[in-house]
């Protein structure tokens, strides 16, 4: 029997990288998937390399509107959530002399303020046995210069983890926190550096001297997803070749 077999899950940033794998290893496993990402091209090719047990949503999970929209569409389509995996992320490097308010606020909007409210949203339709995955970043364990932004936002997910595992518990929801490494994922192209170099430079970094892939990400989401976890919550699985260990 399928691990996931007639589970609801809802991923953020599904339509590429970490949020993708996670999405094709739920419907491997016999979930039907809500999917949502901003960009609608990025979107329907995510859906149709799924190709089967999805919905594909166009939203933004920074704006409050949006997730709105996506808790509409679940509940008029099934009615209730089993499994919200909050992963909608971006890296952008900033040293603390050249941070602004913006590139702050869009880190924080995004990966801090949006998670929230995307739980609250879904928490309506979630029942007994339910399970919250929050994808984070080792590098919130970590002090790597540029990424003042961006590790805070990680920072306050291993918070949520803590304070909601706390607060759902008479609900039967279990909250964990999944904290990967680098991987080698399309967001590698958006860094200042080029990718080849970085690469290096964080193999280099990692004890187990390679990036991860992202299907090793999706392996270690559905342990947390699914009742293989049935006595973790609160949480911080890190899956990260272990450059946030030594």
């Amino acid at each position: 029997m399928s691990t996931l077999a007639g589970k609801i899950a809802v991923i953020s940033g599904a339509t590429t990288g970490i949020g993708l794998a996670i999405a094709r290893r739920f419907v491997s496993e016999g979930a039907h998937v809500f999917i949502f990402g901003r960009r609608q091209a990025q979107l329907d090719a995510a859906a149709e390399l799924l190709g089967h047990d999805v919905t594909a949503i166009r939203a933004d999970a920074a704006d409050l509107a949006d997730l709105d929209r996506v808790a509409a569409a679940v509940r008029d389509k099934t009615g209730r959530v089993d499994i919200v995996v909050s992963n909608a992320g971006y890296t952008e490097q900033a040293s603390i002399d050249t941070l602004t308010p913006e590139h702050f606020d869009k880190a924080f909007n995004l990966m801090a303020r949006g998670p929230v409210f995307l739980v609250q949203k879904l928490l309506p339709m979630m029942k007994d046995r339910g399970s919250i995955v929050l994808v984070s970043s080792a590098m919130h364990v970590m002090g790597i210069p540029g990424h003042t932004a961006y590790a805070a936002t990680k920072a306050a997910l291993r918070s949520y983890a803590r304070t909601w595992a706390a607060e759902f518990k008479d609900r039967g929801i279990r909250v964990n926190m999944l904290s990967p490494g680098v991987t080698d994922t399309p967001i590698l192209d958006s860094q200042s550096a080029p990718r080849d170099e970085l690469i290096d430079m964080y193999q280099s970094m990692v004890p187990l001297g390679r990036l991860a892939r992202a299907g090793e990400i999706a392996s270690a989401a559905l342990f947390l997803a699914s009742d293989e976890s049935s006595y973790v919550t609160g949480a911080d699985l890190m899956a990260d070749g272990g450059i946030g260990q030594v």
